[in-house]
């Protein structure tokens, strides 16, 4: 066989990639030999373009020198200069000066015998008819020597106009960038030889060690694809490509393992399942085919009262209280038969009464034929019916009060219309006094609902450093004249120096308002009204007590520590409004502060819109503070709030104002 037939056989044994491989890095080592070569041609040019530009430049700058020289005829400075020169550069091979026949006069280096110098003297530069006329562009050529390579700059001298002849230079080329070049294209070679040779090698190497593994790892990967997970491949291969066969056994393994403890993955996944579930803020319950309990979360615990119980297995319609039992029951039975996928059941229990809304889901297989179990999930919806029904409560008082003032306005100004020649005087006035007097009810009631709807609305108010006592005397001059028609007594309790809070004028106001208003109207003639206002914590002047007991102003004694009765980090102002009125039951207490509700609707002797207490607690609450009150029926009632001093970090109020108002809303949610 000819070595041009095992060559083909030889290359018939590689495959497809190894083939692209080696015709890649063929390119490769072809594109980078001719980029290299490329830029050796570059480096040598740039190289030439250098020494042309530096043989000009040094010609021209030793023509600028002795030109004046030249025009003057001192030869012999001349020759100073020239031999100066010639020293002071490594790079000049010669230096000749020509008279304007190109006769030369004068060169360095001179010969050493007589002979060759005057034969050096007589000879004459031949040079074209129009240097003369380019004094700034001289002439530039390169010869070879048997020194090597010389660059020849031709350089007329012109003084004045006045040709005087031209100065020759001779110079060496650079001889880092020659032996760079050089090393450059040595390189060159070498790299491209070795990458051919690296290739070849490649190849050889690829067709003995790595074609044959390749292709027994391959069938191994499509037996573990097939599923035959016992596939093990035994070869006598090292380094990288013995780690991927031992990779591949040991892949082969842990899969193996896998399939064996596929029912403990299954059983961890349940596991996170039922994390989840637990989680949930909602009820849940898992129910099998048959209705069985699976599994209950705690909130269904708790919403069941199952805390502590082991439900699992147990019918879940024994579980349930009756009334739920009776409520789920049908839903149940149409899930467990298959006749329905969905059920959504709403239903009350317990005492107080709670309301549930529970949906039932079908669980099916893939085909959505077969039940697999049935997923429960409960709603407390208390809370949001307690909340429509105090909203339907509240509309229909405030139906109730709208259309009681707009009804005897309406009734008193038509029989002022449709009566007013048959009515006397004082009737007449007694009339529209009456509807001016429902004209004011009417405007109270939409003014609390207004004032609500914005202290709800509005997160932040603006709060100013101010003095509280004006706004309680003008508070109490409002209600002066009510309070001397009702003969209830209103005083005023403060310092004559008080501290300036920080809050909001109109808001106060309002505050003030509806305290003082609420207490006026519970209130029986013959009673009193008391307002007062001090600091509280009370401040003391701090003082040094010494070891002896005795009161000592100085601090030299380590003994000696500050103390007071009464301090507080953060004083405020306390604002007290007490009465002697009818007082409020204890029921009564935990409620009168919420929304919509009234305490005449049971003991029905003053009327309202059940706001104003709503409004004082939110106006409060932005302020940073909270209302509390003591009270006792036939006794009187007490409220009192603080109110911050003007130094007072309004961030920080804000901060306590947004926690108290979670702590009302959280406490409201678990009374309810």
């Amino acid at each position: 066989m000819s070595w041009q037939a095992r060559l083909g056989q030889w290359w018939a044994e590689f495959s497809l990639q190894t083939k692209l491989l080696v015709v890649a890095t063929l390119v490769v080592s072809l594109l980078m030999t001719g980029i290299t070569f490329f830029a050796l041609n570059s480096i040598q040019r740039d190289a030439q373009r250098s020494d042309t530009r530096f043989a000009r430049d040094l010609g021209l700058l030793l023509s600028a020198n002795v030109t004046p020289l030249v025009a003057e005829g001192n030869d012999r400075e001349l020759a100073a200069v020239a031999d100066r020169f010639w020293r002071s550069s490594r790079s000049l091979r010669y230096i000749f000066f020509a008279d304007p026949e190109g006769v030369i006069y004068l060169g360095i280096p001179i010969g050493g015998t007589a002979g060759s110098s005057s034969q050096l003297l007589t000879r004459r530069l031949e040079l074209p008819a129009d240097i003369q006329k380019r004094p700034e562009n001289p002439l530039i050529r390169q010869h070879l020597s048997p020194d090597g390579k010389v660059t020849d700059v031709f350089v007329p001298i012109v003084s004045q106009g006045r040709y005087l002849g031209v100065l020759a230079l001779g110079i060496n080329p650079n001889e880092t960038l020659l032996t760079s070049a050089a090393l450059t294209r040595e390189v060159t070679v070498a790299v491209f030889i070795s990458i051919w040779v690296l290739v070849i090698l490649g190849a050889v190497f690829n067709a003995l060690t790595i074609t044959r593994p390749v292709k027994e790892l391959l069938e191994g990967v499509r037996s573990i694809a097939g599923g035959d997970f016992e596939t093990r491949l035994s070869l006598p291969v090292g380094g990288e490509l013995g780690e991927l066969l031992g990779g591949f056994n040991m892949m082969a393994t842990q899969l193996e393992v896998y399939k064996a403890a596929n029912i403990e993955e299954l059983t961890a996944a349940q596991i996170k399942q039922q994390s989840l579930i637990a989680t949930m803020a909602d009820g849940a319950v898992l129910l099998d085919a048959e209705g069985a309990i699976v599994l209950v979360n705690p909130t269904a615990r708790r919403l069941f009262r199952w805390e502590g119980r082991n439900l699992e297995s147990k019918d879940l319609i024994a579980e349930l209280p009756e009334v739920l039992a009776i409520e789920l029951q049908a839903a149940l039975e149409s899930m467990v038969s298959n006749s329905k996928d969905s059920a959504d059941v709403r239903c009350s229990f317990g005492e107080p009464a709670r309301t549930l809304r529970i949906v039932l889901q079908a669980v099916k297989d893939a085909s959505g034929e077969s039940l697999k179990g049935i997923a429960m999930t409960i709603q407390d919806l208390t809370r949001e019916v307690e909340l429509n029904a105090a909203q339907s409560r509240f509309i229909s008082n405030v139906s109730h009060e709208l259309r009681t003032p707009l009804f005897n306005i309406k009734s008193y100004v038509e029989t002022l219309h449709d009566m007013g020649d048959q009515l006397t005087e004082a009737e007449k006035k007694e009339f529209l006094g009456i509807a001016n007097d429902e004209t004011d009810r009417l405007t109270r009631l939409v003014n609390d609902v207004l004032d609500l709807s914005r202290l709800e609305s509005e997160r932040v108010c603006t709060l100013e450093p101010l003095d509280v006592a004006p706004a309680i005397e003008q508070t109490l001059r409002t209600y002066r004249l009510n309070a001397e028609e009702k003969g209830v007594k209103l005083g005023f309790d403060a310092e004559a120096q008080l501290p300036r809070v920080l809050g909001n004028w109109d808001l106060l106001l309002q505050v003030f308002d509806n305290l003082v208003g609420n207490a006026l109207k519970f209130t029986p003639q013959g009673g009193q009204l008391m307002l007062r206002v001090y600091p509280w914590p009370d401040q003391c002047q701090l003082t040094y007590n010494s070891s002896d007991g005795s009161s000592n102003n100085s601090s030299d004694s380590l003994n000696d520590n500050p103390s007071c009765e009464l301090t507080s980090p953060l004083p405020r102002l306390r604002i007290e409004i007490a009465d002697s009125g009818c007082g409020i039951s204890e029921a009564d207490q935990s409620r009168i502060f919420e929304r919509f509700y009234r305490v005449e609707n049971a003991v029905h002797t003053e009327a309202g819109t059940g706001l104003g207490l709503a409004i004082v607690r939110g106006i409060l609450e932005k302020h940073g503070s909270f209302i509390k009150m003591a009270s006792g029926l036939g006794v009187g009632t007490l409220f009192w709030f603080d109110l911050a001093l003007e130094d007072s970090d309004s961030d920080e109020l804000q901060l306590q104002a947004d926690r108290r108002r979670y702590d009302y809303e959280a406490s409201s949610l678990t009374r309810s």
